[in-house]
């Protein structure tokens, strides 16, 4: 919608004056108030965040697609962010809210398209854990010809479900509906458990066939022995297909501040994900050209300022913050080939 980026580097178009919050009529209907009132009062952080990513996404209309996220974001979470979005904006802030999950967004959907053209055969697997209120499978046509499995807990996708539903049934909302990718499978699971790939190859999963695994925004709230039981999981199939991971890590500071939900870091994961098993790694922060998108002109933002220091410093010198980091990194490895 919006194509010129401020040169203030905040992300928000010049010509944009800011604008009050439209809610669409479908989150006051009776069945979509009940689920987002039940969300409210009774899901964790950990759940709740997914509806703060919709949001965020919703939000960041003039950058993302995603005719889905107001609806599954839900009023409470819409109106929070852009409160903060609005107060960013009129004190000319540096970093405006929910530009990190911007530029993270456009980045695994960059980096899945990617690694969708890395395969011989486009018939790949497209495995999102920890899902969430994602909508890929509506939204990027690079997915035709891929089978993807949407992993979460049960609670979550049913919720999800029933506020897809009811956007099919919308007579607003269906011209714009379809689904993009070639198959959509939801499968109920605890990635913190050990039956979730059992769950998964259950549903239709095959472990020989092209994968791209997708862990964005979840691996810091796991424990340090969860996150690796995953990471190494999805290392193993490496010595079965070509696999890759697309996942972001925070690093130490980031879990340690005060009131922190997040649990696992790395501070160099491509060390550690080498170590597992995969054979090529690459790492970005946000700002880095890869993942820039136009948001990031001002050198002085935060972001910018983190790149110029050492991965190593972990308390920045001119403030004394913690140098709070995210890392973007896309891993991939194969069975290695042998000459008869």
């Amino acid at each position: 919608m919006f194509k010129d980026m401020s040169e203030h580097g905040n992300g928000l178009p010049e010509n944009l004056q800011w604008h009050e919050l439209k809610l669409p009529q479908l989150l006051f209907t009776q069945t979509v108030r009940e689920i987002h009132a039940t969300i409210d009062s009774e899901w964790d952080s950990l759940r709740r965040s997914a509806c703060q990513t919709a949001a965020g996404r919703a939000l960041w209309k003039h950058l993302i697609h995603d005719p889905l996220a107001d609806l599954l974001a839900g009023e409470t979470y819409l109106r929070n962010i852009h409160e903060k979005i609005k107060k960013d904006y009129l004190n000319n802030a540096r970093e405006i809210s929910g530009v990190i999950l911007a530029v993270r967004t456009l980045w695994f959907d960059s980096q899945i398209e990617a690694a969708l053209g890395s395969f011989s055969d486009r018939n790949a697997q497209v495995v999102l854990l920890g899902a969430g209120m994602d909508t890929r499978a509506y939204r990027l046509g690079c997915l035709k010809e891929s089978d993807i499995f949407e992993v979460d807990f049960p609670e979550v996708l049913k919720m999800k479900t029933t506020l897809i539903q009811e956007a099919m049934d919308s007579k607003e909302e269906q011209q714009q509906l379809r689904m993009t990718a070639k198959s959509l499978t939801r499968v109920a699971a605890d990635i913190r458990e050990n039956d979730w790939l059992e769950k998964l190859q259950i549903s239709g999963f095959k472990p020989e066939k092209n994968t791209v695994w997708v862990l964005e925004g979840i691996i810091y709230y796991l424990t340090h022995n969860d996150a690796m039981q995953v990471l190494k999981i999805i290392a193993d199939m490496c010595t079965i297909v070509h696999t890759v991971l697309l996942a972001d890590f925070m690093n130490k500071p980031s879990t340690t501040l005060c009131n922190s939900v997040f649990h696992f870091y790395s501070d160099w994961p491509d060390h550690l994900l080498p170590s597992l098993g995969f054979s090529h790694v690459k790492l970005s922060q946000i700002g880095d050209p890869d993942a820039h998108f136009g948001l990031m002109h001002d050198p002085l933002n935060l972001f910018n300022r983190l790149r110029s220091l050492p991965r190593s410093v972990e308390t920045h010198p001119d403030d004394g913050t913690p140098c709070c980091r995210l890392y973007l990194v896309q891993a991939s490895g194969s069975p290695i080939q042998t000459t008869p």
